[in-house]
């Protein structure tokens, strides 16, 4: 079986599935590394496991190269390497021109890679990068997943002539020098059309600059059992529909819009109030059955020209806001997109944690807290849950985070987007939303998201407070809260996709019901 991913740059990933269901499973290093001695200590030989593996290599090229095609395979010294000779082999039977290039001596492959050497009767050359003159394709076997050090020698030169070259290049497992856990490029990386992985994803394929470097995915099935995640139990996914289709507010028929709940925005002054009715509209559009923009007097006219099924009530401060909140009804709040920073907003902010509501924090809330932000944390983790989790929502972009967060130095420098998120939604007790191209979902029982559906131009002014609006709207709906922030983040996306180049942020919510149809078309 193999899923095939395609990895288009400023548009949904779409998965094309022959089996039974989507692999949204992410499996990083080490949790790769067990489902294969899992895998072998259930029975299943290791060099089969190479053979199947090696096969959906050759099954790979085959696809998109003619017979006779020249196919140069760089073999590097593990499994990887092994993987590549499996695949020499059976691309020569089928009847391609094979150049077999070693950057290492291929009497230092052991175990299953040796016995995949022994197999292969061809001629092996010692790599160099004039070797890969006249290929019709290149088959990158050098470093699999779990490459954790710098490309250096023959290695680095021969990725580096890859990338020269004019040839397609096919990646076993990951593109060499890409950390499988995290997506970073060790120095240089092979940029791959097509990357051929197994049994499941690795965070690296959809992690910048990972991603970049992958092109089209393949995950192949290589005979490791689905039994082996009851052992795992990964907590990394891909953000899709699989993921929280069961806790998705489907409307009813006997419903009606006071069961739908009742979102606020906080807005602010003036002068910033676009943000508020971007988040509002997008909150309404998202299913939340009313939404009210909580506004200052100085901005009520601006509110209320500019909205119809928005309402608008006059709220200036914190008092008043706490007064506003009494009604219970009241389910989901949104501070900071456009709010200000400082005193006040840490007021309005302390005034929403204060009780039972879903609560998203988003642009100003977080950045009024940079210098004390143990006093957010601290608000958050003691106020109580709806739902035995948080209810808390923190949607910062790179600089906020970086503000904020403030992780130790050590953290910074060897943690992923998806364990910096993961951290931070631990050191918070809140679902934090790391937002960007690879945006990371991440919840306190350390449960994470990589979202990889956003199209290059949906980073365009206000984005961001569509998608806390999306958020409280499906929180206000009664959603789980983590399902919640990935179901948005994954609507963000699909709706930005499916208006298309020219976006701008009021174009988010119009495209909603049309993205809507389709999915509850596929839950019904």
């Amino acid at each position: 079986m193999i899923i095939e991913i395609s990895t288009r740059i400023g548009r949904g990933d779409q998965l094309s599935l022959i089996g039974s269901r989507p692999m949204i499973e992410l499996l990083n290093n080490e949790e790769m590394a067990e489902a294969d001695r899992l895998a072998i200590a259930s029975g299943v030989a290791g060099i089969e496991l190479m053979e199947h593996a090696g096969r959906a290599v050759a099954d790979a090229v085959a696809l998109r190269q003619p017979l006779g095609t020249k196919i140069a395979v760089v073999t590097g010294p593990g499994n990887n390497g092994g993987d590549g000779f499996v695949a020499a082999r059976l691309l020569a039977e089928r009847g391609y021109r094979l150049r077999v290039l070693s950057i290492a001596d291929k009497t230092r492959l052991r175990g299953d890679a040796g016995e995949a050497v022994r197999r292969f009767t061809g001629s092996v050359e010692p790599a160099s990068p004039e070797s890969l003159a006249g290929a019709g394709a290149v088959v990158d076997a050098i470093f699999g997943a779990g490459l954790a050090r710098p490309v250096e020698g023959l290695a680095r030169e021969m990725i580096e002539a890859m990338n020269a070259s004019a040839a397609p290049v096919i990646a076993v497992d990951l593109p060499s020098g890409i950390n499988g856990s995290t997506g970073a490029r060790l120095g240089v990386a092979v940029n791959a059309a097509e990357t051929v992985t197994f049994f499941r994803r690795k965070p690296g394929h959809l992690l910048l600059p990972g991603r970049l470097c992958s092109g089209k995915v393949r995950v192949a099935d290589i005979g490791i059992p689905d039994a082996v995640f009851a052992r795992i139990r990964p907590t990394a996914f891909a953000n899709a529909p699989e993921l929280w289709k069961t806790v998705f507010p489907v409307p009813r028929l006997e419903a009606h819009k006071y069961a739908r709940g009742h979102a606020v925005v906080v807005s602010g002054a003036m002068p910033r109030t676009g943000a508020a009715r971007l988040a509002a509209r997008a909150a309404l559009r998202a299913g939340a059955g009313l939404v009210t923009i909580a506004s200052p007097r100085d901005a009520l006219a601006v509110h209320g020209a500019g909205n119809v099924a928005v309402m608008v009530r006059p709220v200036d401060g914190a008092d008043e806001l706490a007064a506003m909140l009494i009604d219970k009804r009241l389910n989901a709040v949104v501070l900071g997109p456009g709010g200000g920073v400082g005193g006040g907003m840490r007021e309005l902010v302390a005034t929403a944690l204060a009780g039972e509501r879903a609560v998203v924090l988003d642009a100003d809330a977080l950045t009024s807290y940079e210098a004390e932000p143990a006093a957010l944390w601290a608000m958050i983790a003691g106020r109580p849950s709806r739902e035995g989790r948080a209810a808390t929502v923190l949607t910062p972009h790179q600089g906020e985070f970086a503000r904020v967060f403030k992780l130790d130095e050590a953290v910074r420098q060897t943690a992923s987007k998806l364990e910096a998120a993961r951290a931070a939604a631990a050191r918070s007790h809140a679902v934090v939303v790391l937002k960007g191209p690879d945006t990371v979902i991440a919840a306190p029982d350390g449960r994470a998201a990589i979202n990889e559906n956003a199209p290059a131009w949906l980073a365009t002014a206000g984005s961001g407070d569509v998608l806390s609006g999306m958020i409280a709207g499906l929180l206000a709906q009664g959603m789980p809260t983590f399902e919640g922030a990935c179901a948005a983040v994954w609507l963000h996306g699909e709706a930005a996709s499916a208006f298309g180049p020219g976006l701008i942020s009021e174009d988010l919510p119009e495209v909603l019901p049309q993205v809507y149809g389709r999915l509850f078309s596929e839950l019904s």
